[in-house]
């Protein structure tokens, strides 16, 4: 998602006050009430209608809520549109002449697509939910109090001046989040902007401002320099991408830096002011900076206020994320909840999973509990990073006894052919059993890559398993083969 990334460690076991992990499952048949359409909503949904139930979901937005209509899909559709920006950086030494003129972009139909390509999605969404006979509500909802019919509880759909009111089994929350807003810098959708409003712009900015160099931050401020503009990134902390991998993102701020960007690192904006001809932002130390555009992406705040979820007995932290647990349960009685509205991890995959996980739980079938290490994840800059597992610092660190073994993608054949020279291959390996507990991929289409070692660290593959395993050749993912081989595991048992 374009949220900030940033996991919450998710309980062993239920919250306080919320029922007991052998509670009766609602019936097959029992009506389900979602509040929200995005990736939570509608996937919790098509597992619902599959087992029985008669689903409601509820989205005052569209179907597939911010996840497609503001953040993911456009941000993506976006960040691809960039990308042929930079496929003439090896053009010259692959022998191909590109002519006198630098390709320029129409940023109008850029989001023209963008917005096109978003409202596709979303009828594809509804078609789909629509076809498996889910009942669509367009409004806003909110959770009612309990009714003394076995944990029954009334959920209100305010759909313009009308109020109906739903009964209701089993309810999920999956409201999502919004961008978070500063004091000093209000988004005015013209100058200042979140990333929900970018997609309004006609033309490219002269001179773009990006506020935070996270997961959004770096992707937006890496895209647009990519399509043509002047960027500054303002980063409050030491290096781009805090949360991620250490090389992954000092490889990634040099690759800034290369193509032109200007990275102001521990630097803090205490204030983005508008001027005549564009924007003004003020830091900390007292420095300013102009430009044409600024973009604010310090992370998001989740949407619980105002629906009823505390006085339905729905524990909220102080984030004001709703506290869950690992099949996700809520502290009310077969209320459940999924996706950035509880803070456990701002991916549209989680989320899914979450969704999915809250049903099959709520419904009686088999369901096994969320497990963060087997979450990949993608960071859509230029080249992409994906991670899967547990982390370089974890080992390096003591907390888990692991080998480590890198490579970089340029060695590769497939690599040199295609002019690619910068990326690497981590894989991480249990020390003990040589099982593949994490990786980092850096390279193009790394979101594609991570796959294999998501199988292998989802299904305790050995390094040797993986590497006995085919790989194409020429192929990137020959990288991945090879990585494996390097970390061969002898067990001593197997010595004779």
């Amino acid at each position: 998602m374009t949220s900030e990334q940033s996991s919450t460690a998710l309980p062993p076991d239920s919250p306080a006050g919320a029922q007991s992990s052998g509670s009766s499952p609602v019936r097959a048949g029992s009506r389900v009430v979602i509040i929200g359409g995005g990736p939570g909503g509608y996937e919790a949904a098509l597992v619902a209608r599959q087992l029985g139930a008669d689903v409601t979901v509820i989205e005052d937005r569209g179907m597939g809520g911010s996840a497609v209509l503001t953040d993911v899909v456009p941000s993506k559709t976006l960040i691809a549109t960039a990308e042929w920006m930079t496929l003439t950086e090896s053009a010259a030494e692959l022998g191909i002449h590109a002519g006198d003129g630098a390709p320029s972009v129409d940023l109008d139909k850029v989001n023209e697509r963008v917005r096109a390509l978003a409202a596709q999605q979303e009828r594809d969404i509804a078609g789909r939910l629509e076809k498996e006979g889910i009942r669509i509500i367009s409004g806003r909802g909110r959770l009612g109090p309990a009714t003394s019919a076995g944990g029954s509880r009334i959920v209100y759909a305010e759909t313009g001046e009308r109020v109906l009111e739903l009964e209701a089994e089993m309810v999920l929350i999956a409201t999502g989040a919004t961008p978070r807003e500063l004091a000093d810098a209000k988004p005015d959708g013209e100058r200042i902007l979140t990333w929900k409003q970018l997609y309004e712009l006609t033309e490219l900015p002269e001179h773009l401002i990006v506020v935070g160099s996270g997961v959004t931050g770096a992707e937006f401020a890496g895209a647009y320099v990519q399509l043509g503009a002047d960027v500054t990134l303002v980063s409050s902390r030491v290096r781009v991408l805090p949360g991620e991998d250490e090389d992954a993102a000092e490889l990634i701020e040099t690759i800034f830096r290369r193509r032109g960007m200007s990275v102001l690192s521990e630097s803090r904006a205490q204030s983005v002011t508008r001027t005549d001809d564009g924007v003004r932002v003020t830091l900390a130390d007292g420095r300013e900076i102009t430009g044409s555009h600024c973009l604010m992406a310090v992370g998001a705040i989740p949407n619980t206020a105002g629906i009823g979820l505390e006085e339905a007995g729905v524990k909220l932290r102080d984030s004001g994320h709703i506290e869950v647990d690992r099949v996700s349960r809520t502290t009310a009685f077969r209320v459940y909840a999924a996706g950035d509205c509880t803070g456990v991890y701002p991916l549209a995959s989680v989320a899914a999973m979450q969704g999915r996980i809250a049903m099959w739980h709520a419904l009686g079938d088999a369901v096994s509990p969320l497990s963060l290490t087997a979450v990949a994840a993608n960071i859509f800059t230029a080249p992409e990073i994906a991670t899967i597992g547990v982390t370089q610092a974890q080992i390096e660190s003591g907390e888990v006894d692991g080998a480590i073994t890198r490579l970089p993608v340029a060695r590769n054949p497939r690599a040199k052919m295609l002019g690619i020279k910068e990326g690497f291959v981590k894989v991480f390996s249990d020390a003990a059993t040589g099982v593949v507990i994490g990786a980092v991929v850096v390279a193009p289409r790394a979101s594609e890559l991570i796959f294999p070692l998501t199988i292998a660290v989802t299904q305790r593959l050995t390094v040797d398993e993986v590497a006995n395993a085919f790989t194409i050749y020429p192929s990137l993912s020959g990288t991945l083969g090879e990585a494996a081989r390097t970390l061969h595991h002898v067990d001593e048992d197997d010595v004779y």
